[in-house]
Formats: C-alpha cells, structure tokens, sequence
C-alpha cells in the first residue's frame, strides 16, 4: 500500500493567498531591476532607450498570442468571454488602436524605424529565449500555473504611473510615445482582479496554491531575464552581441 504524503503547509485565505503573491512581487518584480532604476533616475541615454524598446517590443508583441494560448485552453465560456478582452486591448480594433500599436509608436519616439522594430532586428538573443519560455510556460504547464503567471499585472500599474511621470520628467522627447503606459493604467488593475479572483476560487490546496505562487516567480524571472540582458549589452559591461542592435554612437 502506498504511503499518501499529505502537505504540511496550510490552506491560504484569499487574504492570505494575495499577501503571499504581494510579497512574491516586491522581492521579485523588476521595478527593482537596475537598468529600470536607471530609467526612473533619468540616466540612460537615447541609445540605451532605443534597446530597451526594441527588446520589449519583441515580448509584447507576443501578449495576444499568450493570451490566445491560454484562452484555447479554457472550456469555460465565462472564462474565455473575461480572458478575450486581453487580446484585443493588445491587438486592437478597427478606430481603436491596441497596445501593440502604441507600443511602436513609443519606438519610433525614440527614433527607431518602425519597420525595423516590427521585423525584431537587433533583438536581443537572450529576449528571445525569454519570450520563447513564456510562451512554452503557458502551453506546457498546468492551466492554474499558466493564469497564474499572469499576475504580475498586479505591480504593474504602480510600476507604469511611476514610469509615466518618470518619461515625461527625464525624456520629454517621448511624450508622443507614451499612449501606451495610460491605457494600462487602467487595463492592468482590471485584468489583475478578474486573474486573482479566478486563481483564488480554482487554487483549493496548499499544494496549488504553491503552483500558483511558483508561477508568479517564474514571471517575474523571465521578465528581470529580459532586463540582464539589457544591461549587460547596453549599459555595464556594454557588450552586445554579433548581430543586435547597436546603438549609432557605438556602431
């Protein structure tokens, strides 16, 4: 006869549940990463801006195909009618630009050639890997973990009003760029509810809602991935790899 292991951690409340996932976020969300500090402070240059959204452009531009993987994964109607809004805050709607299309607009506020950025020229290998593994997270692990991840839209909406004033402060050559940053101040908070509530109802074990809490760390270390990369190719030791982005003063 088997020996049934049974957990010693105990059940969360939802109370508990989120206090738990808060603390996840400030010891390991990436408005901690220094190359974000940089930013915040003024002190990178327009190359150095120029690299970050290029590289991020590579990782939003995957959200909706994220989000679509997820979604077909759910046979739950209410579910899916909730999760589709994602998509199309993402990708947009005939009159209504979505946050793919805002986010080039940021690019090309920089000075980026559009096209170069839609094509991913220059990008980063290590951001690639790192979105890759997002999207293989969300195909491959449990249907719990994969929404789960998605709960790092609860720091986010802090981290963007801080970066907004921050843009506008140290870079007000940016600000026909920054549409993006003001439609997720308020598409964040919501997503992250409907999330949060949804993990809660459906994490009815310790043992889930340690996979929960699992995938909201390997979130938060893909997106601080995306940030060393950065770093270490644009700003300390400044070293970027054969065929990225390299900034015009450098090239």
């Amino acid at each position: 006869m088997g020996v049934r292991i049974v957990s010693a951690a105990p059940l969360l409340t939802p109370t508990e549940l989120l206090a738990r996932l808060r603390q996840i976020g400030e010891e390991r969300y990436h408005h901690r990463h220094p190359f974000h500090l940089l930013m915040h402070e003024g002190r990178l240059t327009r190359a150095q801006l120029q690299a970050w959204a290029l590289n991020r452009f590579c990782y939003q531009s995957v959200i909706p195909i994220k989000d679509s993987i997820i979604l077909s994964r759910s046979r739950d109607p209410e579910f899916r009618r909730a999760w589709r809004k994602r998509i199309v805050d993402h990708d947009g709607e005939p009159g209504r630009p979505g946050g793919i299309e805002k986010w080039l607009k940021l690019a090309e506020a920089t000075g980026l050639e559009r096209t170069a950025v839609e094509r991913g020229e220059g990008v980063l290998p290590a951001t690639r890997y790192a979105v890759d593994a997002y999207l293989r997270w969300v195909s491959e692990r449990s249907f719990l973990e994969a929404v789960a991840s998605s709960l790092t839209e609860l720091f986010s909406g802090s981290l963007i009003a801080l970066r907004v004033d921050a843009l506008r402060k140290h870079y007000p050559w940016l600000a026909g760029g920054l549409d993006y940053f003001q439609a997720r101040l308020t598409q964040a908070p919501e997503d992250a509810e409907f999330a949060l509530a949804w993990v809660a109802r459906h994490a009815g074990t310790p043992e889930l809602q340690e996979l929960a809490c699992g995938a909201l760390r390997a979130k938060c270390d893909i997106l601080w991935a995306q940030l060393d990369a950065l770093y270490f190719a644009y700003v300390q030791p400044g070293w970027p790899p054969p065929g990225a982005f390299r900034p015009r003063e450098q090239a």
